[in-house]
């Protein structure tokens, strides 16, 4: 194969004609009812990822109590999947509805760079928070400070700005990709520099990612379950339907994880591994829309599962009216509780059949 041929290159592909920096592309390489579709879904995607995420940061900023270091990464989180929404999803909606990409190389790339730009951000945000919770959860007397969590999050920033920013200076580049409405990393393109580029990019922002997210939600089920048995020997009573809601919230985290990043990360090995592998449109461009994906999700795992923020949420959609009834719930991603006050809290509440908090 060429060295400037595409892994979905075919006799039978619609022209794409380049002038400087215009590009057209002949809205044929797909049927029409299959654009429509992808359109609708993607519509419904934005306005689910704009709402989700419009919510929750409105309700931390409406709540100022809610904004402790902990919660700070996950307004960190809310904020880059408004903008994978905004950037992405909405621009992929009229892309689709067109049946083309905009003419504007410049906005194609743009777009490319924002989604990989905003969906490492909260890839990493969401490694950081499981690490947070891995020390506060795991390490006696260590707690999370304010000071932590913003220069935790200017080195995701940074990190993430480096590799987004990567492909503008010539290592990997960004173009249209799949079926021609939507623009990501140039996986198509054949060369050692794009090779390099996608070997490290799998290695540093998603493998490594994988193994630090899974090792410390384990850790934290681990360090959960101890303290459950630690309550009963001293005459306490767990709660088992406390913990089996902490286990299927670390599941439904790392499970959304992988649905949202294995596609893209699998597109990139392949890429590599056997470059002339002919790889269908449609193919080539769900892994960025299972990406696009994340921002509506992610709210919902992370925010509106606690009762604290779904009765403050409640507040806000309500104008006010909204009452909360009831005790008020805290859960680990709530609360910066530490080991050692953790225990202590179990114990002095021991004699009250006191229960391990839920996730």
């Amino acid at each position: 194969m060429d060295t400037t041929s595409t892994p979905w290159s075919s006799d039978s592909s619609p022209p794409v004609t380049f002038h400087s920096e215009l590009m057209t592309v002949a809205p044929t390489i797909f049927p029409r009812v299959g654009y429509s579709i992808l359109a609708f879904l993607m519509f419904l995607n934005t306005v689910l990822s704009v709402f989700n995420n419009g919510l929750v940061i409105t309700v931390m900023l409406k709540n100022p109590f809610l904004l402790h270091p902990m919660n700070i990464l996950l307004l960190s989180l809310a904020v880059s999947d408004l903008m994978i929404g905004l950037c992405g999803s909405l621009v992929v909606t009229i892309t689709n509805y067109r049946g083309s990409y905009f003419n504007d190389h410049a906005v194609c790339v743009f777009q490319g760079f924002s989604v990989n730009y905003f969906g490492l951000v909260s890839l990493c945000t969401l490694t950081l928070l499981s690490y947070e919770r891995y020390n506060v959860v795991c390490k006696a007397g260590l707690k999370l400070s304010m000071r932590r969590s913003i220069i935790g999050l200017l080195f995701v920033w940074t990190f993430c700005l480096f590799w987004a920013m990567a492909p503008l200076f010539g290592w990997s580049s960004y173009g249209p990709e799949g079926v021609q409405t939507s623009c990501s990393l140039a996986w198509e393109e054949r060369s050692w520099s794009n090779y390099s580029y996608l070997i490290l990019y799998t290695l540093f922002c998603f493998i490594f990612p994988v193994a630090i997210i899974i090792y410390c939600y384990s850790k934290v089920l681990t360090s959960m379950n101890k303290l459950n048995r630690s309550v009963e020997l001293q005459g306490g009573r767990s709660s088992q339907k406390e913990n089996d809601h902490a286990i299927s919230m670390v599941l439904a985290m790392i499970i959304s994880f992988f649905v949202c990043w294995v596609p893209y990360t699998a597109l990139s090995v392949v890429v590599v591994v056997d470059p002339e592998l002919y790889i269908p449109p449609l193919v080539a461009t769900m892994p960025m829309y299972f990406a696009k994906t994340s921002p509506v999700y992610n709210p919902i795992i992370y925010f509106l599962s606690n009762k604290q923020f779904r009765d403050c949420a409640l507040e806000v959609l309500s104008c006010g009216r909204y009452i909360p009834r009831g005790p008020t719930s805290v859960s680990i991603h709530m609360s910066s509780l530490n080991r050692r006050s953790w225990l202590s809290s179990l114990n002095r509440n021991v004699n009250k059949h006191s229960k391990v908090l839920p996730m």
